[in-house]
């Protein structure tokens, strides 16, 4: 595992196809995030499909989705993350994709009691 600030990333598709079957999902326009709550885990996966594009505009949108991850980190509950880039990540604007971000976040109840009050 590869560490990213104090969570680490999903690597193997069968952790990917786990989180996806067992965790539970919220959809906005651009970004699709499947959590999955766990004691004392921090992981996160990125995916873009080849919906979103070549590889150039994959791995931009998986790097705009990591950037704002990594700002929102600390204040995330453990658990198991996985952002899944939709078509619309890149004619989006970053104001919408944070805010896209934060809708996702804030419907599966991530952010710590604490921070969110």
């Amino acid at each position: 595992m590869v560490s990213l600030g104090n969570f680490y990333t999903l690597k193997l598709h069968r952790e990917f196809q786990y989180i996806y079957r067992k965790g539970k999902d919220a959809h906005t326009s651009s970004v699709v995030l499947f959590f999955l709550p766990a004691a004392n885990t921090k992981k996160v996966g990125f995916t873009a499909t080849k919906k979103i594009g070549n590889a150039v505009q994959r791995n931009r949108a998986k790097r705009r989705l990591r950037a704002l991850f990594i700002t929102y980190s600390s204040m995330l509950e453990d658990g198991t993350y996985i952002f899944v880039a939709k078509q619309a990540i890149n004619e989006t604007t970053h104001e919408k994709l944070k805010s896209d971000f934060e809708k996702v976040l804030n419907r599966l109840n991530t952010f710590k009691k604490s921070a969110n009050g």
